[in-house]
């Protein structure tokens, strides 16, 4: 019997009539509605013909997350007072519950997406809902794009939904065709704020680890909670490792039970969390509570201010989850569970300050995220580059190259991008595609591996994946039921997409039969054939991966000590250059080697280490040495590139520089700069860029450090000058190493300076001199010095000095070298270098 009473209290219905009437008239709708207002379940039914008397329709509603589908659908069945699987039905992967006569289906947008590639007409579907839009999933986008184009290509009369309890409504619209925008008022009560941060600071979250000072705050808050206020308590944490964190820092709670919801949350917990307790209760909930369901009771929730976003370490090739600040739209979404039956109450653990400066809204997946996966999906769907698909965000061209790198080294796409044979069914297997090509090349036992990739396997499990695969094996926990229901799955559709091995994964299959049989053997294989480029060997205290990051494990690894090992999952804490391995495997290096046989190769490698010329044959399984021998022939290319190599990391220091080498760069410094570009420039950077010019045909002949020691520099230089033009033959007059000066002494010119040589010579020596001494029209700067060769001045300008500041030095200095002339008119004395006495003979 359907529970009218229950629907008519759901405040959607106000906006049935305007988003019906969208529906028929522009085919494609946007609906927002706040959380609770019954837009994921009375809509659907209407939708269907099922409530309210309209025509009978299929309506397929997609949802983000399995928990929320199946929580959906059971919601929808009660109202209509029937089972589960009759009139609706949900469909999540490995498991379905549709009757032959159910007119609304909820399924998972990885299902829809599944689906699409299988159906694109989606026939016998009237009306798709995508819910919980604004969440910005990667699946649920995608499924976005490919329903508009099933839309304007094929069957105009799907009729589209886009509902979400927050979203940019307005690019929504655009993305429809400019859909009509449907609003529903929602009936919320106020929610007290309240600001409730660690009295210490925490540490910031990076990758998976959280501070456990930020955890124990929360618990204690929650307790505080307990006490100050009344009704059930919603805590939102990052992942399931924090739930069981906090659950176990709250202990024993007496009268109030303690339950924990995340998308791997068995169904009786789940059950028990979406139905009204009997007593008190904790809800320690990941984001899946936010608004994909309603949690009946939650007077308070307490906010740990984060969140688990992906996110990819291109540097590194690495991808996963990370703990990041939840949006402060997610906060208002957590907050306004507190207020969905009456008044309530939201502490935040953290500062009313550091809210403002949060980011506004989640970041879309599409931005952050792995797109290996996406990009395979767009080639199946025929469009590679997905530029011609309704996205509210581009895919960034850098992940896109790197997506399409990874599939090409599986064999998905070909040379332009297209999905190849292969490339549809690694498509449709419902997992990543470097999984998907890892439970082909292992058919039978390779699914019991893939499938403990299909979660985060617990981390009980410990880091070793031979050792979590035989505790799965065992049974006993809710993760080991899903694995096992995950193995059927995947051994039916690896057994409708098999395919023959090919050559570039011959040994995939053979090297099974070597030494080390049984789990390892298999664990290590199926991984290694998922990550080739992530296959690593012991190097030092940590392990160098064939892609060349390093990672280290973690103290009491089941893993340490092992020579070789796969990566499957990493990532990298914070300070730390190197990744930490999550999850891995222990492999023999035969393994190593057929798993990531296109990264093989032997070469000669010739470079500059160690501060020489270093030539060696490599055999090289990517970053990874496997063998070294020492070269006898060489080609000399390699070696002068080498060479080069060498000039350009330790610079030309490594030339034989005689003084006159140095002053001969000094002086064309200098006339590059004052006299243009008729003179070389003979910087590091363009010498480096004309060493052809200048360094051959020393360079040719030169194999090692040496070599370099015994080229002078000067000579080499002589090359760059301008010896076409004739400015060559000007060099020592318009840039003299020495000067002839008033006493008749020739003083070498420091050019050290480009921009002012100077000129230092002792006083007496420059008498009657009026005007400044100049080398090409530029006046030197002259310090004049004491008789003891110090400096008593230094001037431009040499008729001021006479006139001003040489009374100054005289009087200083007269008195302590008397036997020097000191003449009151120095502009008109006689000039000397000689000291007064023997002036007098």
């Amino acid at each position: 019997m359907i529970r009218y009473d229950a629907l008519d209290a759901l405040p959607v219905r106000t906006a049935l009539p305007a988003l019906t009437d969208a529906l028929d008239t522009d085919g494609t709708a946007v609906l927002v509605a706040p959380p609770g207002t019954g837009k994921t379940t009375l809509v659907p039914l209407v939708l269907a013909g099922l409530v309210g008397g309209g025509p009978a329709r299929r309506v397929v509603v997609a949802e983000p997350r399995r928990i929320a589908a199946r929580a959906a659908a059971r919601r929808m069945a009660w109202l209509l007072g029937e089972k589960t699987g009759e009139s609706v039905g949900y469909t999540v992967r490995g498991e379905r519950v549709v009757g032959r006569h159910a007119r609304v289906e909820v399924v998972t947008t990885g299902v829809l997406l599944q689906r699409l590639q299988r159906d694109q007409e989606l026939a016998g579907v009237d009306v798709v809902v995508l819910d919980e839009c604004h969440e910005r999933h990667l699946d649920a986008d995608t499924v976005a794009a490919f329903l508009w184009d099933v839309r304007q290509a094929l069957r105009p009369e799907l009729r589209l939904v886009a509902a979400s309890a927050t979203t940019d409504a307005e690019g929504w619209a655009r993305l429809l065709g400019d859909a009509p925008v449907v609003e529903a008022e929602g009936v919320s009560h106020p929610v007290d704020v309240l600001w409730a941060p660690p009295a210490r600071p925490v540490r910031p979250p990076h990758g998976m680890w959280v501070d456990p000072a930020l955890l124990a705050h929360v618990a204690s808050v929650v307790r505080r909670v307990l006490a100050e206020r009344e009704g059930d308590v919603l805590c939102f944490l990052p992942g399931t490792g924090e739930i069981a964190r906090v659950a176990g820092q709250l202990g024993d709670l007496g009268a109030v039970d303690v339950l924990q919801v995340h998308g791997r949350a068995p169904a009786a917990v789940q059950d028990a969390v979406l139905a009204p307790g009997e007593r008190r209760r904790v809800v320690l909930a990941t984001s899946v509570a936010e608004s994909s369901l309603t949690v009946p009771g939650v007077r308070v929730v307490v906010d740990s201010g984060l969140a688990r976003e992906p996110r990819v370490d291109h540097a590194r090739g690495l991808s996963g989850l990370t703990t990041v600040r939840a949006s402060r739209a997610a906060g208002r979404q957590r907050a306004g569970r507190a207020g969905r039956e009456a008044p309530g109450a939201v502490y935040r653990c953290w500062t009313e300050a550091e809210d403002g400066r949060l980011t506004a809204f989640p970041t879309p997946e599409i931005r952050v995220a792995d797109l290996t996966a996406f990009a395979l999906q767009a080639a199946c769907w025929g469009d590679p580059d997905a530029s011609g698909l309704a996205l509210l965000d581009p895919p960034p061209g850098g992940a896109m190259a790197a997506a399409r790198s990874a599939l090409t080294a599986v064999g998905a796409v070909d040379s332009i991008g297209r999905a190849t044979e292969l490339g549809v069914r690694l498509g449709r297997l419902g997992v990543h595609p470097r999984l998907g090509r890892a439970l082909l090349d292992t058919p039978g036992e390779g699914a019991s591996v893939v499938a403990l990739f299909s979660e985060e396997v617990p981390r009980d499990y410990g880091d070793d994946l031979a050792g979590a695969l035989r505790r799965a094996r065992r049974g006993g926990d809710a993760y080991a039921g899903r694995w096992a229901a995950e193995v059927r799955r995947l051994r039916a559709v690896s057994g409708e997409s098999s395919h023959p091995r090919t050559h570039d994964r011959r040994s995939a299959v053979d090297v099974q039969a070597g030494p080390g049989t049984g789990d390892d053997r298999l664990v290590g294989l199926v991984t290694a054939l998922a990550f080739p480029e992530r296959v690593a060997r012991l190097d030092g205290a940590s392990y160098l991966m064939a892609s060349g990051t390093r990672a280290e494990l973690d103290d009491g690894s089941a893993l340490r000590g092992a020579p070789w090992i796969v990566v499957a999952v990493a990532d990298r804490p914070g300070g730390k250059g190197h990744a930490r391995v999550r999850l891995g495997a222990a492999v023999h290096e035969d393994v190593a080697r057929a798993a990531a046989g296109p990264l093989l190769a032997e070469r000669d490698e010739v470079h500059w280490a160690d501060g020489d010329v270093v030539a060696r044959r490599v055999e090289r399984l990517g970053a990874i040495e496997l063998a070294v021998r020492p070269l006898k022939e060489v080609d000399p290319v390699l070696v002068r590139g080498a060479v080069l190599e060498g000039l350009r990391q330790e610079g030309f220091g490594l030339l034989r520089w005689p003084p006159e080498a140095e002053v001969l760069r000094e002086r064309l410094a200098f006339l590059r700069t004052h006299l243009g570009e008729s003179w070389p420039d003979v910087s590091d950077e363009a010498l480096h860029a004309r060493v052809d010019e200048w360094l051959e045909p020393e360079l040719s002949r030169t194999r090692r450090r040496a070599d370099l020691g015994r080229i002078d520099a000067g000579q080499a230089l002589a090359r760059l000058l301008p010896w076409a033009s004739g400015e060559a033959a000007r060099l020592d007059e318009l840039a003299p190493e020495r000067m002839t000066v008033p006493s008749g002494s020739r003083i070498r010119i420091d050019y050290g300076d480009p921009e002012r040589p100077v000129l230092a010579v002792k006083l007496q020596e420059m008498f009657g001199l009026q005007q400044t001494p100049t080398v090409a029209g530029v006046p030197l700067l002259v310090h004049l010095l004491s008789p003891a060769g110090r400096p008593a001045a230094v001037t431009a300008d040499l008729a001021s000095f006479w006139k001003d500041g040489y009374k100054g030095v005289r009087a200083e200095l007269r008195g302590r070298y008397p036997k020097h002339p000191w003449p009151e008119d120095p502009a008109t004395a006689e000039p000397t270098r000689h000291t007064t006495a023997r002036l007098r003979r």
